[in-house]
């Protein structure tokens, strides 16, 4: 059973002006806090354990894993051999999971291994359950005595205290408050650096700024996921006085190129199944607005008959749903506010991505207007009844795919992942394609719709992610680890941002922050030498 600390509330006492804490509780001591159960929490927070220091986990919802344990199931990995440590362990122990006769229901081990031959290896499992995934890690926590404080939420406003360049408390909304020596941040959207006053940027950088290509508005290799007939963006047809259907907008993208505050679509890796036995059917949702699916039926009806889903068939007849085509479950253009976005206006924009998402399927499965044959495929599937039993069997965790990320002295470029430089302290492997969704779509010169922002660039070999990525500037902050939103450009961070380096990322972090305090220093002058010795032995590939 996962650990849930319970802490005594005492009275609050107001504290003088300028603190940074207006209200205090009883406050707990930690070597190490680590705020976000994302798989780079966890990992960040067992190696913490592992090393015989007290951490605190910290997970403003009820599960932990993010992503990992949220319906990415299919394994974006690059290059296997580039992921070591705690990431190949739980992928290790996954494949221990499936390899016992009783974890196969609605299938068996060698009829799965025989179509996915490519994600199941003698030693690990790339393809897997949310419910596996979550089973596993929590596992992994509760053997390491991880102590986990669930449901719990940063006070954005005034939550966190500072004595000079030290972060030396943090509060919840609850009012529950904790100290610590090194605090991690391994949220999603980075709103523990935000609150410590560490510079961050969201959206796309101009390639100007690094002497980059990829970066900023991408119309010119915005070829995936794209229109390929001519479609109408205005509500009546060829009327320009009616408005344009929802989500697009009447200005281009401009210059390839120029920089701008855009950020690339979320969606839910949604588990469907077609087993019957496990199969709940598609439902209309609450709130379907049909306007909202115009544009996906006159897009069939312009001819483009591709099903506009990636179904990757995940062990038991699962699957991962993915984005795919023009019109998908990406929202395209509907995100750009939600990483500044206080906690009601992101709850207000996951639940409106939950609404379109299940009046996609439900449109692709029963719509009259959506083809026969795309109709016949998407009725195959259902939501998974045995996943996600607390959120409506939609995953907890939406694809946050970027938000905010540290600006710091070291940045990641494109320069660093396609090799034409290298870090010289590296702390794990990347190798995954520099991958970005679509940001905008717009109507173009011809008065018809086109998706921006899709980059998808690959072809290089794994590169070394540089401790100096994950450390604020020392004059920001001298306690703080960062391993998920890392000091990159947007398209450096589409490469970065795969779940495996975020665990390698997450483990590096909790080594750097025991290294920090037996060192007695600032995270950004602890000895590389003594933190890759620790690495290594712990089986972080580094080269």
């Amino acid at each position: 059973m996962m650990r849930i600390l319970m802490i005594l509330l005492l009275p609050v006492l107001l504290l003088g002006s300028g603190c940074g804490l207006s209200r205090t509780a009883q406050i707990e001591d930690y070597d190490v806090v680590v705020y976000g159960g994302t798989s780079a929490g966890v990992t960040a927070a067992i190696q913490v354990a592992r090393m015989g220091r007290s951490v605190l986990l910290i997970e403003p919802g009820r599960h932990l894993g993010a992503m990992t344990t949220s319906g990415l199931g299919h394994t974006d990995f690059g290059f296997k051999k580039s992921i070591g440590g705690m990431a190949l362990e739980f992928y290790g122990r996954v494949r221990k999971h499936y390899a016992r006769d009783s974890a196969w229901k609605q299938e068996t081990f060698d009829a799965f291994r025989q179509r996915r031959a490519r994600f199941v290896n003698d030693d690990a499992m790339w393809n897997f359950e949310p419910s596996v995934a979550e089973a596993v890690i929590n596992r992994m926590a509760d053997e390491a005595g991880v102590p986990v404080l669930f449901e719990e939420r940063l006070d954005r406003e005034g939550g966190v205290r500072k004595t000079r360049t030290a972060i030396s408390e943090i509060r919840m909304e609850s009012g529950r408050a904790y100290r610590a020596r090194i605090f991690v941040d391994a949220t999603f959207e980075g709103d523990l650096l935000a609150a410590a006053g560490v510079t961050f940027v969201v959206g796309r950088e101009s390639n100007a700024l690094y002497g980059e290509t990829l970066n900023g508005a991408e119309v010119r290799h915005a070829r995936h996921h794209q229109f390929v007939k001519p479609v109408d963006p205005w509500i009546v047809p060829g009327d320009r006085t009616s408005g344009l259907l929802p989500g697009i907008e009447s200005a281009g993208p401009g210059n390839d190129g120029d920089g701008d505050d855009r950020v690339q679509a979320y969606n839910f890796r949604v588990c469907m199944t077609d087993d019957p036995t496990n199969r709940v059917p598609f439902a209309r949702p609450a709130g379907y607005d049909p306007l909202e699916y115009e544009l996906l039926l006159r897009n069939f009806e312009a001819g483009d008959m591709r099903l506009p889903l990636k179904i990757d068939m995940m062990p038991n007849r699962k699957t991962d749903l993915n984005n795919r085509h023009a019109v998908s479950t990406d929202w395209i253009g509907r995100n750009h506010h939600y990483a500044l976005a206080d906690y009601a206006g992101r709850r207000a924009f996951d639940e409106a991505l939950r609404t379109y998402t299940l009046g996609l399927l439900w449109t692709l499965a029963n719509h009259p207007r959506v083809p026969d044959e795309i109709r016949a495929k998407a009725g195959r599937f259902g939501l998974a009844a045995d996943e996600f039993t607390d959120s409506g069997h939609l995953p907890f965790q939406m694809y946050v795919r970027e938000a905010r990320r540290m600006k710091s002295d070291m940045v990641m470029t494109q320069h660093v992942i396609t090799g034409k430089e290298k870090v010289s302290d590296p702390i794990g492997l990347g190798s995954y394609t520099m991958d970005s969704h679509n940001v905008r779509r717009y109507v173009d010169e011809n008065g018809h719709v086109r998706n921006e922002g899709d980059v998808q660039v690959g072809g290089f070999e794994p590169y070394g992610i540089g401790y100096g990525a994950i450390v604020p500037p020392g004059t920001e902050c001298t306690n703080l680890l960062v391993p998920v939103c890392v000091s990159a450009s947007h398209i450096a961070f589409g490469s970065i941002r795969m779940e495996p380096v975020f665990m390698v990322l997450g483990q590096s972090a909790g080594t750097a922050a025991v290294r920090a305090i037996e060192e007695g220093v600032p995270v950004q002058e602890i000895s590389y030498e003594e933190l890759e010795s620790r690495l290594l032995r712990d089986g972080q590939k580094l080269e």
